[in-house]
C-alpha cells in the first residue's frame, strides 16, 4: 500500500503557511541501510578532535563536559535502528544510530546540526534505515516493476533443489517491502507531528524539504543480480532503479522537485589510491560508485539531485593502522604454538610487540575505530563528515 500526500493537501499546507506568515517546518527524510543506521560508537569521538580539519565539527557534537550535544531545534523520529519498527524519537543527539554495543551515531547527528544552521530554524528529521537491504529488491519502487530472476539464478536454484515457484512468490512478497515501510512511517509522523515535535506550529504547516539516500553494499555484492559487475556498465541496472526510486518517492510524497542527495558508497577511499591488497576490488567499486552517482547527471535531475562521494571522508591513516594490526594477530598465533611460554609471558610479549608496532599517538588514533570496514570502520570522524557533507549538498540545492 502506498501513502500519498495529495496535491490538495499540499496546496492547503502552502495556503496555511502564507496566511500565518511563518515559514513551514522543514522536514528531511533520511533512508537506506546499515550505514544510514550508523555504527560509529561515541567512544570514537576523541579521534575527531585530533585532526585540525575535523576538530571544529567535534565542538558542535560535544559539550564542554564531554557529553554529546542535544540539538534544541532539531527533532527526530527514527525506525529500523535495531532492525525492527520500534520508534526512537525526541530531540536530536547521539544514540540514533544502530542499536547494540554502545551508543552510536549515523549521518543524522551532524546532518541535523549543520542543516539547522543552514535553514536557521527548527527542523524535523524522519529516519528509516534497516541493515542489509537492497535497492534491487527491498527498496524497489513501483515503477521498477517486479523483480525478475536471471536465467543463471534460476538454474542455480534448480541445481540446489529449490522450489522455483515458491522462490518467485517469496521474492514477490519481499519486493518493495522497505520502500512501503519508509512511506508508511513518513505518513505516520506527518499525520501527528506534535507527537514528535511538541512545538510544531500547525498554522505554519510543514514542507518536505529533502531526502538523503545512503545505501549500496547489498547491491554492490549481489553477483546474481549484477552478473557483469566487474565490467564496464555492469551496474547500469542500479542507475535505472535509482532514477525510478527518485521519481516514485517524489510522486508518493507529492514533492515533485524535492532535493535528493545520493550518498555514494566510499568504503576504502578513492579507488585511484587503492593499495596492492585492494586492487582486486578496484574495478567493481569504481563501477558501482559511478552507477550510484549517474542519476544526478540526468537532465531531469539537474540542480535537484546531488551525489556526495563519501570516499572523500575515508580515513586512510586509520585504515592503515588497522591493517598493521594483522601483524599482532600473526604474532599471537605464532606464540601460541610455543609451549615454553605461559599465558602471562605471551601477553607481556604481545604488549611489547604492540608498543614497537605503534607510537603512542597511533594507539590513540586506533581508538577511533569501533566496527568493520564495510561500516566505515565505525569511525565517528568519518560518519560526522558524511553527515555534514549531506547537509551541505542539500543546502546548496535548496538555495
Amino acid at each position: 500500500m502506498v501513502f500519498r500526500i495529495s496535491a490538495i493537501a499540499a496546496y492547503c499546507l502552502l495556503c496555511v503557511s502564507l496566511v500565518s506568515g511563518k515559514e513551514p517546518l522543514k522536514v528531511y527524510i533520511l533512508t537506506g541501510q546499515s550505514n544510514m543506521q550508523g555504527h560509529a560508537v561515541i567512544s570514537t569521538f576523541d579521534h575527531i578532535g585530533m585532526d585540525p580539519l575535523t576538530a571544529p565539527i567535534l565542538k558542535e557534537m560535544r559539550n564542554a563536559d564531554g557529553t554529546a550535544s542535544v540539538c534544541d531545534n532539531v527533532w527526530i523520529s527514527s525506525i529500523g535502528n535495531g532492525g525492527t519498527e520500534e520508534e526512537y524519537l525526541g530531540k536530536l543527539t547521539a544514540g540514533y544510530g544502530a542499536i547494540g554495543r554502545g551508543t552510536k551515531i549515523g549521518p543524522e547527528f551532524t546532518f541535523g546540526i549543520y542543516m539547522q544552521k543552514h535553514v536557521k530554524e527548527p527542523i524535523l528529521i524522519i529516519k528509516t534505515a534497516w541493515g542489509g537491504k537492497s535497492l534491487h529488491t527491498d527498496f524497489r519502487s513501483p515503477s521498477s516493476g517486479p523483480f525478475e530472476f536471471s536465467e543463471a539464478r534460476l538454474e542455480s536454484l534448480k541445481k540446489q533443489g529449490k522450489d522455483i515457484e515458491q522462490a518467485k512468490k517469496d521474492k514477490a512478497m519481499a519486493t518493495g517491502h522497505y520502500y512501503r515501510l519508509m512511506l508508511e512511517h513518513v505518513d505516520k509522523v506527518l499525520k501527528d507531528i506534535k507527537r514528535v515535535y511538541p512545538g510544531y506550529d500547525e498554522k505554519a504547516g510543514y514542507e518536505i524539504a529533502g531526502l538523503v539516500w545512503f545505501q549500496g553494499w547489498n547491491d554492490m555484492v549481489a553477483g546474481d543480480v549484477y552478473p557483469n559487475r566487474s565490467k564496464p556498465g555492469g551496474y547500469e541496472l542500479y542507475s535505472k532503479l535509482m532514477a525510478e526510486f527518485i521519481r516514485d518517492v517524489r510522486k508518493d510524497l507529492s514533492a515533485p522537485k524535492m532535493p535528493f542527495v545520493i550518498g555514494v558508497m566510499g568504503v576504502g577511499g578513492p579507488t585511484e589510491k587503492y593499495g596492492p591488497s585492494q586492487q582486486r576490488y578496484k574495478s567493481t567499486h569504481d563501477g558501482f560508485r559511478k552507477s550510484m552517482a549517474a542519476p544526478a547527471a540526468l537532465p531531469e535531475f539537474k540542480g535537484n539531485v546531488a551525489a556526495v562521494l563519501t570516499e572523500n571522508y575515508w580515513d586512510a591513516e586509520l585504515a592503515e593502522l588497522m591493517d598493521r594490526g594483522g601483524k599482532i594477530k600473526a604474532k599471537s598465533q605464532e606464540m601460541s604454538k610455543d609451549k615454553t611460554l605461559n599465558r602471562q609471558q605471551r601477553e607481556g610479549a604481545l604488549a611489547k610487540f604492540r608498543g614497537e608496532l605503534y607510537t603512542a599517538r597511533e594507539l590513540e588514533i586506533l581508538k577511533g575505530r569501533s566496527n568493520a570496514g564495510y561500516h566505515y570502520n565505525g569511525s565517528g570522524k568519518i560518519m560526522a563528515q558524511i553527515g555534514k557533507g549531506f547537509a551541505d549538498a542539500m543546502a546548496t540545492m535548496s538555495k
